[in-house]
């Protein structure tokens, strides 16, 4: 009984001669990030570790549909950081879910391109609150919707995106399958001012021209590989890419002789950016990570390994003479999509709208 007592006063005292209680190791810091296949690769995610210590949680979704689920499932508690585009990162700020952003802490924005410096510029960036503007992400990679041809059969690259609707090519079109974006199609290829807010009075103009659209496609596709392999099993003369330079890549890799051109009437395009969850515990670490995406070798990567372009290197799309629509909140996500499955279902344009 002496001898147990001697034994714990030694380990609670440290006496000479005995062993001393291993020192509690601090547990390692861990930054739970959310976002898209090839935005962080492991090599990317280790070397964050080296330079911080910090271990990295990724979790990667595959639809803004997924991200959602994510994020709301628990008020955006169960991220540090996340990656969405311009459109979707309204909702999270309506709510509270995103941090405003501390630019000093990220001094590698200034490696970046003249135009994604200029936040003030890119709508859905930042909000004027008590007087200030407050920054709630910053640009990390984006891709425009531009037009693929094949080079054997469009000799000469095409122009404008009335392409698509032009008889020559009928029935050797592809174009994507989602309502929300082809609205916005139509109304650029109208000439309005505005794709993301379709006034009354020009339903009826756009319903016809996806109508028309439909009519000369030889299909529409959902994924980027579905894409390529209808691509190249119909001979397909010309596609709308709705994820652009992603498209291009695997259409090179798969042996097409293919061209790439933004129309005169611009492009749409989406603009994914990291933001900071507003519930997050590790606020420095975030903006790290910010900070660390926009060097070597995740900038490099997303061009390299994925076709996307990078915020801080020149592509086809960020040369000044480019209009790029960055994608905005749409003024009736639903009735573009219901309208759109009307559209596709066959009906005519009398028919569609009148439901």
């Amino acid at each position: 009984m002496v001898l147990r007592i001697l034994l714990v006063l030694s380990c609670l005292l440290g006496f000479p001669g005995l062993p001393a209680p291993a020192a509690a190791q601090p547990a390692a810091k861990v930054l739970r990030v959310l976002a898209w296949p090839g935005y962080a690769d492991p090599e990317v995610l280790q070397g964050f570790t080296q330079k911080t210590g910090a271990r990295v949680e990724l979790t990667v979704v595959g639809s803004d549909e997924a991200m959602r689920q994510r994020l709301l499932a628990n008020k955006g508690r169960d991220f540090d950081v996340f990656a969405l585009n311009t459109a979707e990162l309204q909702q999270y700020i309506d709510q509270g879910m995103a941090l405003p952003i501390e630019l000093q802490r990220i001094p590698n924005t200034r490696r970046q391109l003249t135009r994604f410096r200029e936040l003030s510029s890119i709508p859905g960036l930042s909000r004027r609150r008590e007087g200030q503007l407050q920054v709630f992400a910053v640009p990390y990679t984006f891709s425009e919707m531009g037009l693929i041809y094949d080079r054997r059969q469009v000799t000469a690259p095409p122009a404008s995106l009335q392409e698509l609707w032009d008889p020559r090519w009928k029935g050797k079109v592809l174009a994507y399958a989602g309502g929300t974006h082809n609205f916005s199609l139509a109304a650029l290829a109208l000439g309005q001012s505005q794709p993301f807010r379709i006034e009354d009075s020009r339903w009826p103009a756009a319903v016809d021209k996806l109508v028309a659209l439909r009519r000369n496609v030889l299909g529409f596709y959902s994924l980027p590989e579905e894409s390529v392999q209808l691509f190249l099993r119909h001979r397909v003369a010309l596609m709308y890419a709705n994820y652009g330079m992603q498209q291009v890549h695997l259409l090179k890799a798969a042996g097409a002789d293919v061209g790439y051109v933004i129309p005169r009437e611009g492009a749409l395009a989406w603009l994914d950016c990291w933001a900071i969850s507003a519930a997050t515990q590790q606020v420095e670490l975030a903006h790290a990570w910010i900070n660390f995406m926009l060097e070597e070798p995740a900038s490099s990567l997303l061009v390299t390994r994925q076709g996307l372009a990078n915020t801080v290197s020149e592509s086809v799309s960020s040369a000044p003479q480019v209009t790029l629509r960055w994608l905005e909140p749409v003024e009736d996500e639903q009735r573009r999509e219901q309208l759109w499955s009307r559209i596709q279902s066959g009906d005519r344009p009398s028919k569609v709208l009148q439901r």
